[in-house]
């Protein structure tokens, strides 16, 4: 029987170079939550059906729980916790607050990355972009219209009241 030991893992975590002594199999997403204290991407399922722990891994949208600690040194994440700018919400934080999209909270973090990743995509997204490029994230208590204005009226980080 063979015992894997904690290695080093380095990563950059919203802009700020982390190393982190893990299992190598350890989810990404305990490492952002229970090593670097990033508890703002939330586990709903732990099996990369809802959507909740989504971060922008090398500016892709992935599920963290689903994401060995090892496939992702050396790479760069940004998580909820790094979009805001000192004390000024990222425009799609702003849309969600001012609009509804966000109720209870497990949902959120997740489907603001994915909406920031939707919108560096398709800046002024129709509907039907919106809906696609929030699939992979569940919510259960807006009935997804809230968010889906949220994301388009933040217009790829003009927020328009």
């Amino acid at each position: 029987m063979s015992t894997v030991a904690a290695q080093p893992v380095t990563l950059t975590v919203n802009g700020e170079a982390k190393t982190v002594d893990v299992y190598p199999m350890a989810r990404l997403l305990d490492v952002l939550r229970n090593d670097l204290q990033l508890t703002g991407t939330k586990e709903g399922c732990g099996e990369g059906e809802c959507g909740a722990c989504s971060v922008l891994l090398n500016g892709e949208l992935v599920n963290s729980c689903l994401v060995p600690v090892l496939q992702a040194d050396g790479a760069s994440i940004c998580t909820i916790e790094g979009l805001a700018q000192q004390e000024q919400l990222h425009p799609v934080q702003q849309s969600f607050l001012q609009r509804g999209g966000a109720q209870c909270g497990i949902c959120t973090p997740g489907m603001v990355l994915a909406s920031v990743q939707l919108l560096s995509k398709h800046p002024q997204p129709t509907l039907e972009q919106v809906r696609e490029g929030l699939a992979g994230n569940l919510c259960r208590c807006t009935g997804y219209q809230r968010i889906f204005e949220a994301v388009q009226k933040s217009l790829a980080g003009q927020e328009k009241a």
